[in-house]
């Protein structure tokens, strides 16, 4: 890793520990802002710099610093109810983080239209972690689970995606233009 990268990848790291804590409890999934750390990652450092900027926040919350939800960490957190979530960001990470890269060669709305669909594919992956997870550790039915883990979060995770749209492209846009980064081909 070149100088530039490594510093990047610990400032999108430190994003993610600045976003990940602020949540809102709304049952025992709370609406945190990993989502946009993740696909802020991604955006400002393509697939794998943004993959490795948040597996280091996973590794400091597992290490115990107050970084995940609701200002908390420890493995006991990794294991819990919604560990799967945090894990699920990892693939959520590569997925989205492969289709903004790809993305990154066309303008316009298929460029916009590539990234969106990279950033919900990788989504419902992640809640198909999260919420295989939270049944295994509830012991409760689909149903149950896709109502407490899915359905309320649909609207929230729409505006986080169209929020992270813009500032995502803003923001690689301009790291592109200032020579700071160059795997992604600016438009």
């Amino acid at each position: 890793m070149k100088v530039k990268e490594i510093t990047f990848t610990a400032l999108m790291a430190a994003v993610c520990c600045i976003l990940g804590p602020l949540s809102i409890p709304i049952g025992t999934v709370p609406i945190s802002l990993t989502v946009v750390s993740v696909y802020l990652c991604v955006f400002a450092l393509g697939t794998k710099f943004g993959t490795i900027a948040y597996v280091i926040y996973l590794l400091l919350g597992a290490a115990g610093l107050p970084v995940f939800s609701q200002f908390q960490g420890g493995v006991s957190k990794l294991v819990g109810p919604t560990g799967g979530y945090l894990i699920g960001f990892v693939i959520m990470a590569v997925i989205t983080g492969l289709f903004i890269d790809m993305a990154s060669h066309f303008s316009g709305a298929k460029k916009y239209l590539l990234q969106v669909v990279g950033m919900v594919f990788g989504l419902a992956v992640c809640y198909l972690f999260g919420t295989v997870w939270f049944m295994v550790a509830y012991h409760v039915t689909l149903i149950a689970g896709l109502s407490t883990c899915v359905f309320p979060f649909l609207p929230f995770d729409a505006l986080k995606i169209a929020f992270c749209v813009v500032i995502g492209n803003a923001l690689r846009l301009a790291l592109t233009r200032a020579h700071l980064i160059s795997y992604a081909k600016a438009k």
